[in-house]
């Protein structure tokens, strides 16, 4: 059995947790407490951070990596495109947005005001400008739920929790959010504490 170890309030955990539900397969997550690291972690991820996926002598870290593994694993739903054109569509997609905005997520946990504003109005803005994308399609990748919904879903569910406020003009977005919120087992893949993020 594939065993996640995972934070409960860790957006880049969340979404490893959507994949693994989605697909509808036997795993186990291992809640991680980041500030009291168990010693199996440390020796696992040279990072001793999380999500780590662990399958037998296997050892994953980096959602995107962990998420793609799962995908190739257990194909059905498939979770990134099989047509290769497609499939390195999604992979630059995804990679646009671990450096504009997935980057910028634990400053928008900061203690720091001055940290956390600036991640704020980065993140802010850049999903401004991905707005008029969904306007046109369903999903970021046409018409098919993809990674990079699920990608994209922490963060959306957690817009209230880091005091992000979007314009109207941003309404198809939240719109889309919803209908990724919707689906049934999103709400299985949360954890307690990502619940209560929105209320």
């Amino acid at each position: 059995m594939m065993k996640l170890y995972s934070n409960s309030t860790d957006p880049f955990s969340h979404r490893c947790r959507i994949v693994l539900f989605e697909k509808g397969m036997d795993f186990e997550v291992i809640d991680v407490d980041l500030s009291n690291k168990p010693e199996d972690l440390s020796i696992l991820s040279p990072y001793s951070d999380s999500p780590v996926l662990v399958e037998r002598d296997l050892v994953l870290t980096d959602a995107n990596i962990i998420n793609e593994y799962i995908d190739e694993r257990f194909p059905h739903p498939q979770l990134m495109p099989a047509d290769p054109v497609m499939r390195a569509r999604a992979r630059l997609f995804l990679k646009d947005f671990e450096n504009q905005l997935f980057v910028h997520m634990k400053a928008l946990e900061s203690s720091e005001k001055s940290k956390k504003d600036a991640a704020k109005k980065i993140v802010t803005e850049t999903l401004i400008q991905l707005t008029p994308i969904i306007t046109k399609q369903e999903y970021l990748l046409h018409e098919e739920y993809s990674m990079l919904d699920v990608a994209m879903a922490p963060l959306l569910w957690r817009i209230d929790h880091y005091e992000i406020k979007l314009p109207n003009s941003c309404s198809p977005l939240l719109k889309y959010a919803d209908k990724i919120f919707k689906r049934p087992l999103f709400e299985e893949a949360m954890s307690p504490a990502e619940k209560s993020m929105r209320l």
